[in-house]
């Protein structure tokens, strides 16, 4: 999948201090997840309702 301009998106909270951070893109019937640091390494695709479950399982931790 040819991902050369798909918007890639931060989170606002993420700081500016080179942490731990993933980006995320809308990749049509997925969601591209990949990390920050390393944006040229390669990418997940995740479903939607995959990527829900996950969210909601790191907001309980």
């Amino acid at each position: 999948m040819d991902v050369s301009k798909a918007i890639w998106r931060k989170s606002s909270l993420s700081s500016g201090n080179g942490g731990n951070c993933v980006e995320l893109a809308d990749l049509g019937a997925v969601v591209g997840v990949r990390d920050s640091k390393d944006p040229e390494g390669g990418h997940l695709d995740v479903g939607r309702a995959e990527l829900r479950v996950l969210l909601a399982v790191l907001k309980r931790l």
